[in-house]
């Protein structure tokens, strides 16, 4: 959410004559800079949220040219005229990088008092950390939160004219309206993501996104459709819909399946993906929706599923207040799997919640066997202040929970590999994303199924590299066919 969230804050700054600083060492351009906890690799930018991966997101920098009086792309950092910081607040990690990173911006704060320092998203929601940042970090210029982003222009405006010793703060309790129709700088031009709905209603005992989203709000079904509509004019052929739990999406013309067969017929869409679907609502209308024969499927949608489970124990989920069982879904799975043999399921895990013994890891342990996940997000369990597992018992010791934790992570990568090597002499469609970061004279995309591959560009692009990787982008957002030759975990 907070990738997407980013964007809207992007389009906003550009509509104010700001644009995008270069890329630079603490956050890479584009969007605005986004803190999260590392869930999908690490690193101080990237999505968010509960399951949201999906990559960097940008630092959202401008500078000011003086001889013009437009705004223009700054050289780094320490160069701009703004900062924005978009948090998440998932995990522990997140609180503790974000504040490292003010430490940080302090520094080009005191050189240079003229720019504008601003911080939002999911951390912001949480009363005791603007009180944190209006204690220590006083030289912040604003504090605003995830309900109110539209107002961002006027928030800036009114910093501008009051430049005050203390932070100005406009954090509201909930949603009070939709706003729709705000710019966005897309981070691609082939691939987007849509918000269908905002916030939570599921309140698990571990998770703070419930009081940092507010309440489940979902978007009119035809604006959602509008706002797909006008991507793919654009030429966009992938659309990830986004929601906390779209399973509970409740637009007044579709629910969430319908949704999916309404964008599933507008024209130039290829690909349609969606997170997160939480298990206790995923319906068997949905799951039609996967089906690879049958009048309910829908065409475009990609044969993936990111399907939390947390633990595999039913006592721990009980506990953590999520509404299913082991066996319930271990037998969504099998629904799943029934309607579409192909489909890639990933989840995530969390390990050492309190109260879990050695039995009800085993528990967790078999659901790994009996499911063999494509791909897994797996954390050890970070107590959030304000949430009720923060105040349970934990009598485990840290070396057990770590010892768990590297088994657990072992095997799941282990079945990782024997699946990925049914791959090897296959043929898929994959949906070209650029150059690949670890070889730039390398193609990186995804297959229809959101596996990740590498593979040669063709020799003519490789020959009229100069530099290499620059004919590449050409290539960006196109689908070719690829034959896979070998794989690893990632």
């Amino acid at each position: 959410m907070n990738e997407r969230d980013s964007e809207t804050i992007a389009g906003l700054l550009e509509q104010m004559g700001y644009v995008a600083a270069e890329r630079g060492s603490i956050a890479a351009g584009g969007g605005c800079t986004e803190l999260k906890d590392g869930e999908a690799g690490g690193g101080a930018a990237g999505s968010d949220g509960i399951v949201m991966k999906g990559g960097e997101t940008a630092g959202l920098r401008a500078a000011k040219d003086g001889e013009t009086g437009r705004f223009a792309a700054a050289a780094g950092f320490e160069d701009a005229d703004v900062i924005v910081v978009n948090t998440c607040s998932v995990r522990e990690n997140a609180d503790n990088r974000f504040f490292g990173l003010l430490g940080h911006i302090k520094h080009v704060k005191m050189r240079r008092p003229d720019v504008i320092v601003a911080v939002c998203g999911c951390m912001m929601q949480q009363g005791h950390i603007v009180d944190k940042i209006r204690e220590k970090h006083a030289w912040v210029d604003l504090i605003f939160g995830t309900h109110n982003i539209d107002a961002l222009p006027g928030l800036i405006e009114e910093v501008l004219a009051r430049r005050s010793e203390e932070p100005a703060v406009s954090v509201l309790p909930e949603r009070v309206s939709m706003a729709e129709g705000l710019p966005a700088k897309r981070r691609y031009s082939f691939k987007a993501s849509v918000n269908i709905m905002y916030g939570c209603n599921n309140y698990c005992t571990y998770c703070i996104v419930p009081y940092t989203r507010g309440r489940e709000i979902s978007r009119d079904t035809y604006s959602i459709l509008a706002e797909v509509r006008e991507l793919a004019a654009a030429g966009t052929k992938e659309i990830l819909l986004l929601g906390q739990n779209v399973n509970s999406y409740a637009g007044g013309a579709a629910d969430f399946a319908d949704l999916i067969t309404m964008v599933d017929k507008v024209p130039g869409i290829k690909r349609i993906r969606f997170m997160t679907s939480h298990p206790k609502d995923l319906s068997d209308k949905l799951i039609e929706r996967f089906s690879a024969a049958g009048t309910s499927r829908a065409e475009s949608l990609c044969p993936s599923i990111h399907l939390p489970i947390q633990s595999g124990s039913s006592r721990i989920l009980e506990l953590m207040n999520r509404h299913y069982t082991k066996e319930g879904y271990i037998r969504l799975v099998e629904k799943l799997r029934a309607a579409r043999p192909d489909i890639v399921i990933s989840t995530d895990f969390i390990v050492g919640f309190p109260g879990e013994d050695e039995e009800d890891f085993e528990h967790t342990m078999d659901v790994i066997e009996r499911v063999r996940f494509d791909a897994a997000f797996t954390f050890l369990y970070s107590p959030r202040t304000g949430t009720p597992a923060a105040e349970y018992d934990d009598p485990t010791p840290p070396e057990i929970k770590q010892k768990r934790f590297d088994r657990m992570v072992k095997r799941l990568n282990e079945i990782t590999l024997e699946i990925n090597r049914t791959y090897v002499g296959t043929v898929h469609d994959v949906l070209v994303e650029g150059p690949s970061k670890t070889d730039p004279s390398m193609l990186s995309g995804r297959t229809f199924g959101n596996k990740l591959v590498n593979f040669p560009a063709p020799p003519d692009c490789v020959a009229a590299a100069a530099p290499i990787g620059t004919p590449l982008l050409a290539m960006t957002g196109v689908i070719v066919p690829v034959r896979i030759t070998s794989v690893n975990v990632d």
